[in-house]
């Protein structure tokens, strides 16, 4: 499974929102009931606007939550953007069989 996350700043603390994003863009692997493996950076930065020591920051943060969660960051991709917007597009693995998805969900089910 594959999927792509991407969140603006909740905090000002950039190494908080690094993580706080991986956080987020990990727990959509877990959600569908998933391994997470591998993830790619997704940034969007204003580097006319602040430093690329913020930037390092913010991908510090991710590098710290997806390491304590197993994850490989492989790589990634940054663009040019006026707002500040970080999270990744992170790969799992799940058999088929036992995918958590809300495609099949019936009458009367219950999510625990």
């Amino acid at each position: 499974m594959l999927t792509a996350d991407v969140i603006a700043p909740l905090v000002d603390d950039p190494v908080a929102f690094g993580a706080i994003a991986a956080a987020n863009s990990i727990s959509d692997v877990y959600a569908m009931g998933g391994v997470p493996r591998f993830a790619l950076n997704l940034a969007f930065f204003p580097d006319d606007q602040l430093g690329l020591d913020v930037l390092a920051a913010i991908q510090a943060g991710a590098a710290e939550v997806c390491a304590r969660a197993g994850v490989a960051v492989v790589g990634g991709h940054t663009v040019r953007d006026p707002e500040v917007k970080f999270g990744l597009s992170v790969t799992g693995e799940v058999a088929l069989d036992d995918v958590w998805s809300n495609r099949r969900a019936q009458a009367g089910q219950r999510w625990c």
